[in-house]
C-alpha cells in the first residue's frame, strides 16, 4: 500500500488517471461536499462490486477533523 498526499490526489485527478476514488466519510459529509468521481465507501463488498480488475488502482480518502 503507497500513501499519497492530496497534492497528489489532486495532481491525478488534474491528469485524468483511472483510479477508483473512494471517500471513506459519513453519509452526511459525503453528501455536504465530496471530491469530483468520488464514491462514498460504504463496505467491502460494494469495493467487489465496483472493481472487476484486481489489480486497479483505489484511492481512498478520508478526513481528520482534529
Amino acid at each position: 500500500m503507497k500513501t499519497i498526499d492530496r497534492e497528489e490526489l489532486k495532481a491525478k485527478i488534474d491528469r485524468g488517471e483511472d483510479f477508483l476514488l473512494l471517500e471513506v466519510l459519513g453519509e452526511a459529509s459525503y453528501t455536504r461536499e465530496h471530491l469530483p468521481g468520488a464514491v462514498r465507501y460504504e463496505g467491502r463488498d460494494q469495493v467487489e462490486g465496483l472493481v472487476q480488475d484486481r489489480s486497479a488502482e483505489i484511492v481512498a480518502y478520508c478526513s481528520n477533523f482534529n
